[in-house]
């Protein structure tokens, strides 16, 4: 198997390379090439453009053309607006999908990708360009010219690792029983590269015909269903998750509605922590510590919560709560300066999760 390289890895490793070189990200569908543009952004600030360019929908009128002017009897170039070439600043460029894109569209994507020029026109100094694409063993219909393989830096990227998607979705709003169904259910996010994986019913595999499956991606779209499920009802919210992540991750993840309703209320864990409810039942338990990390907000809150775990007497509980919190900025800010969690770390530091 080819050498990989992880999301957090392409954030430096983007900037340091691509505005000589044009790195070309490939990896499963659905694993977040598309979001290494907006850590850039989020990473770099504005002096950049940022200028992303879906190059399967795109035709040569967006990109760059050669017309005619009938009143100078000579032919001009034409750049399209969306490389933004009118402002000064350099551009971070990223070519999503550029393998799918036309043949002719591909050899001016490759000129920019090799000379950092759209048409005639160049690129700011300090422009960097890069690539995404699927495996082309996954057989999405992605191909390059046989010219330009040799060109580029082919990159492939690993899969996040659920414990690796779990740290990204803490810090992104992605709702806890969302996050507490990966957090039970690891192999949701294993890779059909992995070896032993040819039986899991809930990944992406070429050699099968499901067009819905589980990935960081269709997770990201899988908790705006379950934060409205509400409002969809039983039946819509059922289909639209097997639409998204596949009818054995919904089936599954539907069985988790019924256990939030044994779970008590934050408000009266942060009341009374010595007497609410403690549902029996783990993946119930496992929800609430989903709950609790997007919900601690002050120290009375944290002391509170920590007060309320002593009595759910299950130490992985506690650890996949303090983990878990330890990947948020106010969290770290928390933990640092309560007295209770410092005290559990020093005692049960063996239980804690990679906090880098």
């Amino acid at each position: 198997m080819h050498q990989q390289i992880t999301i957090e890895e392409l954030r430096t490793t983007i900037p340091a390379i691509a505005k000589t070189i044009t790195p070309v990200i490939q990896s499963e569908a659905g694993c977040g090439k598309t979001s290494i543009l907006k850590m850039l952004e989020k990473d770099l600030g504005d002096k950049y453009d940022y200028i992303y360019v879906d190059c399967p929908v795109k035709d040569m009128s967006d990109i760059a053309m050669t017309i005619p002017n009938h009143t100078t009897k000579s032919l001009e170039s034409y750049v399209g607006t969306i490389f933004k070439l009118d402002s000064k600043k350099p551009k971070v460029i990223l070519l999503d999908e550029f393998m799918k894109a036309p043949k002719l569209l591909q050899v001016i994507f490759t000129r920019l990708m090799l000379e950092r020029t759209v048409g005639d026109t160049p690129l700011p100094e300090g422009s960097m360009v890069f690539a995404t694409s699927n495996n082309q063993s996954d057989g999405l219909g992605d191909g390059m010219l046989a010219h330009a393989g040799n060109r580029v830096c082919i990159m492939r990227m690993k899969k996040p690792s659920a414990k690796e998607w779990l740290k990204w979705a803490n810090n992104n709003d992605v709702a806890p029983l969302v996050r507490a169904w990966v957090q039970m259910t690891p192999k949701a996010l294993h890779s059909y590269l992995d070896s032993g994986t040819s039986d899991n019913p809930y990944i992406f595999n070429p050699k099968k015909s499901e067009l819905s499956f589980v990935s960081p991606r269709s997770l990201e779209k899988c908790s705006v269903i379950v934060e409205n499920r509400n409002i969809l009802g039983d039946n819509a919210t059922e289909v639209a998750l097997s639409g998204t992540i596949g009818q054995s991750a919904s089936a599954d993840m539907c069985a988790f509605f019924s256990l939030e309703r044994e779970l008590p209320t934050f408000e009266s864990i942060m009341e009374n922590p010595d007497t609410a409810i403690v549902p029996e039942n783990l993946t119930a338990k496992v929800i609430l510590m989903f709950q609790a990390v997007d919900k601690v907000e002050t120290q009375d809150d944290l002391s509170s919560f920590m007060t309320y775990l002593e009595r759910v007497k299950n130490k992985e509980m506690s650890a996949i709560f303090v983990t878990m919190l330890m990947t948020l900025p106010k969290g770290v800010a928390l933990a640092k300066n309560n007295k209770q969690v410092q005290e559990w770390v020093l005692a049960n530091k063996h239980l804690l999760g990679d906090l880098s």
